[in-house]
């Protein structure tokens, strides 16, 4: 164990002494220096660095105040004891409450050994407590939850330096101040401090599962799970509570994006149903037009309204594409392309889209990896966004067009809701305009959702970008800011293998009359007489049913061939392949052609047609189902 040291200041030898024989009785007896003088005592501080310091008040040219003032700058924790002849009681009080740790008269000096005893203990204590509460600083310093204790008034008592960053400040600064001192949103005070005094008053702890909080230098709010616990009740003094906030700000990002993607698949659920029951009307509309069309040669004015009612379908029609390709319902024809090849070609097109005081630039990556998409919808993806940046720079302003080769890891999915790590081809479209705010951008892919003036567009742009990227297995992503321009960023998968040559057109061949029967298996029936009377117009003998129950009786009881089944995908007691199966089994060289508004998992898997397939989507025309009816009939 170390000696003890004692610095002992005193001009009087023969008092010296009688201290020193005191001191002589503790067991061990401490090591002693004995200075007269204001230098030789700054000296001794440093190079004798003692545990305890015993000054007499009145020492020439010197006095005990000076030595305890010096005392106090150089060694705080070590116990200062005045040892003095005579000491009024004033005086004595005074030397206390300046930082002395005791006073002895020197006629008793028998209390000197306990009382330096004691005073050792007790710095010991402080140091042993100052190093404690050290340790405690930098442990909850080292958290990265925020932590605070708060009084009744919402004072600061307590915060770590996690607390004071979120704050914008130091844990100096913050202590002793309130929210409103530094946070300038009203409503998250209110809310602090109402959430605040409920923990003191009922003594209970809570858990808030989100609490807001503004940074007064960025302005960025960050959220907060919050766990409040009163550290005392208000009838045993003054009340506190501490609070412990683990941040949530990324949580809860993903939650609104997973809730986001929740809502466009439920929306996209309805749309796609109201597209397809829209389809069959469609198709009697266009089908039947057609037919009065037929009979109609010389009248013109009538031919012209029949040609009206045409273009309001076909435009009714375009919507429905749409809604189709926002629900990922429609069919797509997936081939092996080189995404910079589409653009390129796009490029004459776009540039006539765009408005003269719009500059395009392509920024095209070499080497870029190939993607399985249909090159007819990743057009439309590219015309849709380049229309979009269009109508945000109404002054003028600059549209990008970039691909590149992207690495999705492990992180980015992990901030990125449904996507899978992997490699990607990334097609990027940004402009230099207005840009979108959180609200405008929460809602920007759903369906009929614009910000453009009445008549400026159907609100299904964005939407249908949406669906044919989803379908086609990738990702888009948003990047926007006020007055400061949009991207999107379009994550396509990539595949190791060469693009296919998509510039193949086929011939337009003369229309010829068809021969073969044709098993007709639809359950509206307006579409079945529709379609029934444009094959039988061509030559075909038709053979009409209901639903799938129907058409297998006919299929049995028919006697001659039935050389073609044309049938819907979704009837009310069967779908079209299993029906098509059915029949198949009893009549081998039976061809099958599918319509529908829609496809499910029947015929197709997310929307892409299988190998083999024949597939006619509705609406059609007389002539595309006619059309339709002779390739599949005469394919090899």
């Amino acid at each position: 164990m170390e000696q003890v040291r004692v610095l002992m200041v005193e001009d009087n030898d023969h008092d010296a002494v009688l201290i020193n024989r005191e001191l002589g009785r503790l067991a061990p007896p401490p090591a002693v220096q004995h200075v007269r003088t204001q230098p030789a005592f700054v000296a001794a501080l440093e190079g004798f660095a003692p545990h305890a310091i015993l000054s007499d008040h009145n020492i020439p040219g010197f006095s005990g105040w000076e030595a305890l003032e010096i005392a106090q700058r150089a060694q705080p924790d070590v116990p200062f004891i005045l040892v003095t002849g005579s000491l009024d009681e004033e005086t004595a009080v005074r030397y206390l409450k300046s930082g002395a740790s005791d006073y002895i008269l020197k006629d008793r000096l028998v209390r000197l050994g306990p009382a330096l005893l004691e005073a050792l203990q007790r710095a010991r204590q402080k140091v042993a407590l100052r190093s404690q509460e050290r340790l405690l600083r930098q442990i909850i310093d080292a958290n990265p939850s925020l932590i605070f204790v708060k009084d009744w008034n919402g004072r600061f008592v307590l915060v770590n330096q996690a607390t004071a960053q979120v704050y914008g400040t130091t844990v100096e600064s913050l202590v002793g101040k309130t929210d409103a001192d530094f946070n300038p949103n009203v409503e998250e005070i209110a809310h602090f401090l109402r959430h605040d005094r409920d923990v003191m008053s009922s003594g209970q702890p809570k858990i808030i599962a989100e609490e807001p909080v503004t940074n007064p230098t960025t302005g960025d709010t960050r959220w907060f799970q919050t766990i409040k616990v009163p550290l005392r009740s208000p009838n045993e003094g003054t009340a506190t509570l501490l609070g412990v906030a683990t941040e949530i700000t990324e949580r809860k990002r993903l939650e609104e994006q997973l809730l986001q993607s929740q809502k466009m698949e439920a929306v996209g659920q309805l749309a796609g149903g109201v597209a397809h029951d829209f389809n069959n009307i469609l198709t009697a509309i266009v089908g039947y037009t057609d037919l009065l069309a037929a009979e109609l040669n010389g009248n013109v004015r009538q031919l012209e309204d029949l040609e009206e009612i045409r273009k309001a379908a076909r435009r009714a029609a375009a919507l429905t594409r749409q809604l189709l390709a926002f629900s990922r319902k429609q069919v797509l024809e997936p081939r092996i392309i080189d995404v910079n090849s589409v653009v390129s070609n796009l490029d004459k097109m776009l540039r006539s889209l765009i408005s003269e005081n719009i500059e395009l630039k392509t920024d095209l990556a070499d080497h870029l990896a190939a993607a399985r998409a249909d090159p007819n919808q990743i057009e439309q993806v590219i015309m849709n966004l380049a229309i979009n940046a269009r109508d945000a720079m109404p002054d003028g302003g600059t549209v990008t067009i970039e691909t590149r080769n992207a690495t999705l890891d492990e992180a980015y999915a992990a901030q990125h809701v449904s996507v899978i790590p992997g490699e990607y081809v990334m097609l990027a479209v940004s402009d230099t305009g207005c840009g979108m705010d959180e609200k405008t951008k929460s809602r920007i892919f759903e369906p009929f959702f614009t910000t453009k003036p009445a008549g400026r567009g159907t609100g299904l742009g964005l939407s249908t970008v949406y669906g044919i990227v989803k379908q086609t297995g990738g990702n888009i992503w948003l990047y926007t800011e006020p007055g400061k321009g949009t991207t999107f960023k379009i994550y396509l998968p990539a595949i190791a293998a060469l693009p296919e040559d998509i510039g193949k057109v086929a011939p337009v061949e003369a229309a010829r009359p068809g021969r073969g029967t044709v098993l007709v298996v639809e359950d509206d029936e307006q579409l079945r007489r529709l379609t029934h009377r444009a094959l039988a117009a061509q030559g075909y003998t038709v053979l009409e049913a209901d639903r799938g129950s129907t058409a297998l009786d006919i299929a049995r009881r028919h006697k001659g061939e039935i050389d073609l089944l044309l049938t819907d995908v979704i009837m009310p007691d069967t779908n079209g392949r299993k029906l098509a199966e059915t029949i198949q089994a009893a009549r081998p060289g039976l061809r099958v052609l599918y319509m529908s508004g829609y496809p499910d998992g029947a015929i197709a898997s997310h929307g892409m047609l299988e190998p083999g397939v024949a597939y006619l989507a509705k609406p059609f025309t007389t002539e595309a189902i006619t059309r339709r009816v002779r390739e599949v009939l005469e394919a090899s």
